[in-house]
């Protein structure tokens, strides 16, 4: 599973990768967690704010830092 945190480099982005990282590694799930800064890149989702959340290249969020249960959910999901 590709898991892309899209962001600039701002705390609520950094935080964001923070967490995923975390509940991967927690939950032993078989992720590759990508970090995405290029704004070409990001305009592909169609997100209007970061952070954003793009899991096997489905756009899951933008805009806020979900909870590690809703994450957890996500990445379930596949």
């Amino acid at each position: 599973m590709i898991v892309k945190i899209l962001g600039t480099g701002c705390p609520k982005c950094r935080k964001l990768e923070e967490k995923v990282k975390a509940v991967v590694e927690l939950h032993s799930i078989d992720a590759t967690v990508e970090k995405v800064t290029d704004l070409n890149e990001m305009m592909k989702y169609n997100i209007m704010s970061t952070p954003a959340l793009v899991i096997n290249e489905k756009l899951k969020m933008y805009g806020n830092i979900p909870k590690d249960e809703q994450i957890l959910a996500w990445l379930k999901e596949g």
